[in-house]
This record gives C-alpha cells, structure tokens and sequence, in this order.
C-alpha cells in the first residue's frame, strides 16, 4: 500500500506525454495513467520496439505490482541508454537493493552522484557505501511477528487509540456494493479498530466509523493521547488537480459526548497536492504529516504543523533536509520521548522503503539520523512504525517476504529501549574566530564510515547526535578555504561534546605535507608537527588529520620569495624526525614537502636496530682494547638521547667482530667493548637497567666472509669491516624485561 502512497496518491508520476502515435502506446499509456498497471504491461510488452520512455513505465509498472525482478531488467536498459537522465541511474540502483544485489547498487549509487553531485540521496549513500552490512546484522533489539488477523489484502498504518488500535485496510467490509481499485484490483482503503491485547495481538476487529469510511480510500488516521481528537485522510471528493489526478486530504474531528464531530478539513489541503499520514503529539497541539506540495525538499517530505488556541493550526514548516531528501519521506510518527520515526528510500537502506529514527532536541530541531536495522527494515517497504510510551511493543508495516498479503502488519517485542545519544555541538570559523556560514561539515566514524551531513548557517554551528562510548571525526570544507577538522569522543558523563571545526583561509600559496609511516606509507594520524620559521622564528604547531597531512597558508609570502622551515615530526611509538626546508616561491599553489624530503617515520618497536634508524657511526676502539674512546663517545650519546627521548626503551648493545683471529678471544673482546659501551650509556640515562651489552665475536656474520674450515671465503678488508659493528636492538617499547640471555652470557 506504500507503494500506492508513494505514487498515487501523492501524484509523484512520470508525464504522460505522447513520444508516438502509434495506437498501442496511445493506448498503454491510458492505462499506465490511469493506474491499470497490468494492463499497461500487456500493451507495453507487445511493442516491437521499445523507446526510452516505454522502457521507463515497464520498470515502473512491474515495481508497482510487485515485480521487481523484471523492474531491473528495463530500469537497466534505461541506465545504459546513452539518453538516460539521472534519475534512472537512481532508479536502477534503488531495484537492485530491493532484489539484494547491494554492492552493485552502490556501484550505480556512485555513478548517479557524479551525475547529480547535489543531490543528498547521493552525497548520504556515497558516504555509505557498504552500510548495508551492518543494517543487515541484528543486534536482538527486536522481536517481531507477523499478526494472525492479517488478510490477503492489504493491512497497514496503526495508530494508538486509548486501548485500542486503529488502522488502514482493504479487506472486504459490510459494503453492499463492493468497488475496487486499478492498480491492484483490491478494495478500497478503509479503516478498522481492534482491541489490543498484552502482547500486542488484536481482536474484536470492526470498521471504525461507517461514517468516515467513504467509497473510495479512507486512512491513516492519528489520535491525540485522551482519544478525543483525530487527524485522517482520506480522498478529495471535490475534484482532480490540474493533471486530473484526486489527491490526498487530511480533515480532523472531535469526539463531543461520546460522538465524532463532523469532519473539518485542514486549511492547507489543497486540489493540487496531496498532505496525508499524520501523526499528533500527546496533547494533540503538534502535528507532522507528508506532503507534496510545492516548495519541499522533492518527492514527498515531512512538515510539520502547531496548533493554535483557538483550534486553527499553523502555516506547514518544512522538517528540513536531515530528514526530507529527494526521494520520499512519509508515514512519520512523534513519541513522547522526543523521538520522530519515519519511512524513506531516499536515505541509505536495504531497500524500498525503511524506517528511520530521528531525535529532536527542546526546541524542536532534529540532531541523530539512524536507520533502525534489520529485522524491522529489509529489501522490501518497511514503514507506518509506532512503539508504546514505555518503548516495549509496538507495530509496523511491510510487505516484506513471508507475509500474508501484499502489505501486513508486523507486532514486535523491545529488548532494550533506544538510546537517543549524545550530542556534538560546534561552530565552524576562522582561526580569529570569525564565523563561518555555508560550511559543509561531514560526520565520520573512526573508520572512515560517513555518519551525516549539516550545512552551518549564520551562526556557523552544526550539531550532531551520535552513539555514546565513541569517538568520531568532523570535518568541514567551505569554497576559498582550506578544510578543517577535528574529532569528538564520548567517552565521558557529559551529554553534549564541543568541538569546534577552524578552517583557514586559501591565501593562494600554501605548504602541505603528507606524514606516512616508513615501510608500509600508510599516512599517520595525530603526529605533532612543530614548524619554525627560520627567517622569523616563529613556532606553530599542527596535528595530522587521519589522512596523515596537515596544512600551513603562507599568508605574507610573495612570488620569488624563499621561504626556510625546520619541521619536527613526533608520534608516540614512532623515532621522531626534524627536517629543514627550503624553498624559492615561484608560481601560486600548493608546495609539497613530502615531495622533495623524506617525511616517513620509523616504527619503534621490537626487533628493530637503532642504527639503522639515525644517523651513527661505526664504533671505533684501540687495538685490542676496550676503552671509550672520545669519537665513540660522540656517536653513544646519540644512543643517549633516543632512549632519554623514549625513557620506557629498552635495548640490547650487541657488538660484533669479523672473522679474523680466534673465536674465543673475539667473542672475548666483543663481550667487553659490549659491555664497556652498555657501561657510559647506562651512566648518562635513568633507569640504567634498560640496555645492556652482549658481545657476540664472529656468530652473525653478516656476508660470506669466513675464516675458518672448508667455509673459508678470502675477503678485501671492506667486506670484513661490514662485519665490525656494533647494533642498538630494540627489546622493548613498554618496559618490560624480554632479554632472553643475562647481560653477561652468550649462547652460541
């Protein structure tokens, strides 16, 4: 029945217009019109030639009856055609979530954004791709069931009514004259009431109010929490719209001594848009409902309504486009808890439609977006969902697989109550504090997942409300400036996190570098960048975004000026780096560090040898001797100042000799100048225990130069000094004892 909503009875077709006089198209497109879909399949298919526009309504036609697996195959041919629109590529993509093909649909989901950039069904889906995974996966927050009074009709749209239930369907009714509806030769929509049972079952069914239940469709209908006031909809009985299409209506009525007052209708309904599908808040003075009309966001879109003092209600407010996009958003139901439910297939899902929980703080303003997951939501259209004042039980509708008819209705069981979250709050401005509107600012999980999208207004603030026990990553983008960013944690009792987003102005000339780890180039986050201006000794410092770069705007630089920076590049666990550079300014742009200096840090951890790290040289002694000698000493204090940098490092002085000479006394001599270089660095550093010395004489040769036996290898005196040396083993970054040797054993 959705589907019906969606497409007729909020007037959202295709044109009708006439690209053939060929009789058949004349023809089909009557019955496409007119709603007949079958029978404009029959006329469609017989053509031997099918132009774009046939093509369109077979999709669409096959998707309004329910089948969407001949729906790909045209919306396909259509996606392909070199004539096709951007909308049809949307179209193809949505199909394909409806029959589960979900990486393809994202696939095509990409493609319609790079065809209609500016579209939000776009921007949310491609910074979802692969979401569907996790919709998919159910958390047991939801036990549902299928209801036994569902028919093989169409049952659909609860509302609470005191203790009862009232809701929408075409099931054969006390009618003497039975009428019926084209597009799915099912009866007219009118509406029932049950009681409702403790484990939400319904019984006693019977049909509302003879009264209100016209020949044509009638429902959903919406009740304040006393059960005296009540918002329906129904068909406009006086009249077509301009394209001859009879929309939806909403009228109200009170309950005055135990009867309903004759229906009054809303003073924004109108001939040429529909407004339907209420919902009221408890006292029955707030109203949201979907509509059509002109203005909205596209497609239908949410509005909501307040009533006056003397019964009249207010000019319709758009809900704005954290909810409404360019597809359709109905069906919206209010809990007292502040939260506003509703259905859309225009924000990302598992297909068709699928229901959504939306918060809204004091003032009204809506803040987290989440769509609520299998096993409510599926490929199919999920939607109407309502849920009791202690968030227990409640109801939706589906046509989902396994039901009983073309729409049902589901019950279900809460494990836990929904969590409405935290809120991030900031500003969006300019290093001296100047606000900035129109700013883009994206919303990201820790691992990249897009999570929304706010546009700052004149206040330049934006807010968010996200999952608590998280940590999340802002940033926000504005033309003619760099991007900012920042991240929020919500790891902490406060209810709403502050983080403001500073974005620099583009002054035309700017330095960026890019920070990887060395090895692997993975670009590093939250490295500390201090940058010296070493013509004006100014210090600024920078962090890396999790893109691993960060940006400096060189604001007084002019053409032909040579600019010359020390950078220094800190991370916990990573050997630091300080580089200097130097550059002539010859042309505006951006100027790449990492492009002409090695900006990779070295991982410190364990296995790894210092000396390959920084910048040493061989350890020299006298002949024969042990002795520190003055140049050595230059070269251990490097050694000293890495493991002062890094007071929990933990090294093994291994010294090696080559093979010349007896084994014995090179294992001898290199276990004593091991020892006597482990000896000065564990007097000039705290914690002394955390080098020690280990002479392994000729064991780890590191080439083939052998002295001994058959594996005698003649070498020049070059090769033999690769084997002299002395190595700084990382043992440990956490201070931990993991030597496998005292410091005064040797295994060979």
């Amino acid at each position: 029945m959705k589907k019906n909503l969606i497409a007729i009875l909020f007037g959202v077709l295709f044109s009708s217009s006439l690209f053939s006089q060929d009789g058949k198209i004349i023809k089909a497109d009557k019955y496409y019109d007119g709603y007949s879909y079958v029978e404009a399949i029959n006329k469609y298919e017989s053509l031997a030639e099918k132009p774009i526009e046939v093509k369109r309504k077979l999709a669409d036609s096959y998707l309004k009856i329910g089948d969407p697996v001949h729906a790909e195959v045209y919306y396909r041919e259509v996606a392909n055609d070199v004539n096709k629109k951007p909308e049809d590529v949307y179209n193809y993509a949505s199909v394909l979530r409806i029959n589960k093909k979900y990486d393809m649909a994202d696939e095509w989901m990409t493609q319609f954004h790079h065809l209609s950039p500016a579209d939000l069904r776009g921007i949310q889906n491609n910074m979802s791709r692969g979401k569907y995974k996790e919709l998919l996966s159910s958390d047991g927050m939801f036990i549902i069931r299928n209801l036994a009074t569902n028919t093989a009709q169409e049952d659909f749209g609860t509302s609470f009514y005191k203790d009862q239930v009232v809701f929408s369907s075409s099931r054969t009714g006390s009618k003497a004259i039975k009428r019926e509806w084209n597009w799915n030769k099912l009866p007219f929509l009118d509406l029932y009431v049950a009681d409702k049972e403790a484990n939400f079952d319904m019984k006693n069914l019977k049909q509302f109010r003879k009264k209100e239940n016209k020949k044509y469709h009638e429902g959903p209908a919406a009740f304040n929490t006393s059960g005296d006031y009540m918002v329906f909809t129904r068909n406009n009985y006086d009249g077509k719209s301009s394209e001859d299409i009879v929309k939806l209506q909403m009228f109200s009525s009170t309950k005055i001594n135990g009867n309903w007052s004759e229906p009054l209708a809303m003073p924004f309904n109108s001939k040429e848009y529909s407004v339907g599908h209420a919902t009221l808040s408890a006292d029955g003075k707030t109203m949201y409902f979907a509509s059509d009309m002109p203005g909205g966001k596209g497609g239908v879109d949410i509005y909501k309504s307040s009533r006056n003092d003397n019964g009249s209600w207010s000019q319709p407010i758009n809900m704005g486009d954290k909810i409404n996009t360019e597809g359709n958003e109905m069906f919206p139901f209010i809990h007292q808890d502040g939260m506003l439910f509703f259905a859309s297939n225009g924000h990302p899902g598992l297909g068709g439609l699928d229901i959504f929980m939306s918060s809204l703080d004091s003032e009204g303003k809506v803040s987290k977006l989440q769509n609520i997951g299998a096993p409510i939501n599926s490929n199919k259209d999920d939607f109407a969902f309502i849920i009791n004042e202690g968030q227990t039980n409640g109801y939706f509708s589906s046509n989902k697989d396994g039901g009983k008819g073309d729409d049902d209705i589901y019950t279900f069981r809460m494990t836990k109550p929904f969590e409405v979250g935290k809120v991030i709050r900031g500003i969006a401005k300019t290093p001296k504090g100047e606000i900035l509107a129109d700013t883009e600012v994206i919303l990201l999980d820790i691992n990249g997942q897009g999570l929304g999208m706010a546009i700052t207004g004149d206040d330049g603030a934006y807010e968010f409300t996200v999952d608590p026990d998280a940590n999340f990553v802002l940033i926000g983008s504005k033309e003619d400036y760099f991007d900012g960013d920042n991240t929020a944690d919500t790891h902490t009792d406060e209810s709403v996190i502050y983080a403001d987003l500073v974005l620099e102005k583009d002054p035309g000339v700017s330095l960026y570098c890019v920070v990887t780890e060395k090895g692997t180039n993975t670009p590093l986050n939250g490295v500390k960048v201090t940058l010296i201006d070493n013509k004006n000794q100014g210090v600024e410092n920078y962090t890396t975004a999790a893109t691993g770069d960060f940006r400096k705007p060189l604001q007084d630089v002019k053409l032909q000026d040579n600019i010359t920076y020390n950078l220094t590049f800190e991370k916990e666990g990573y050997m630091s780096k300080t580089v200097t550079y130097n550059k002539k300014i010859t042309k505006p742009g951006q100027y790449n560090v990492h492009a002409d200096l090695d900006i990779s840090l070295n991982k410190l951890e364990a296995g790894v040898n210092l000396a390959d790290l920084i910048d040493i040289n061989p350890i020299y002694f006298d002949y024969n001797k042990f002795n520190i000698r003055p140049d050595a000493k230059v070269e251990l204090n490097k050694i000293v100042k890495v493991m002062t940098d890094y007071p929990t490092m933990e090294i093994e002085l291994g010294s090696h000799t080559d093979c010349r000479g007896k084994k014995s006394y090179n294992e001898w001599l290199s276990t004593e100048r091991a020892k006597a270089s482990a000896k000065y660095i564990k007097s000039k550093i705290t914690n002394p225990s955390r080098i020690y010395g280990k002479g392994y004489g000729e064991y780890r040769l590191i080439n083939k130069c052998e002295c001994e036996g058959s594996k005698k290898v003649p070498c020049t005196d070059e090769e033999h000094q690769e084997n002299r040396r002395t190595e700084f083993k990382i043992i440990s970054m956490g201070g931990a004892n993991v030597k496998n040797n005292s410091p005064d054993s040797f295994n060979k």
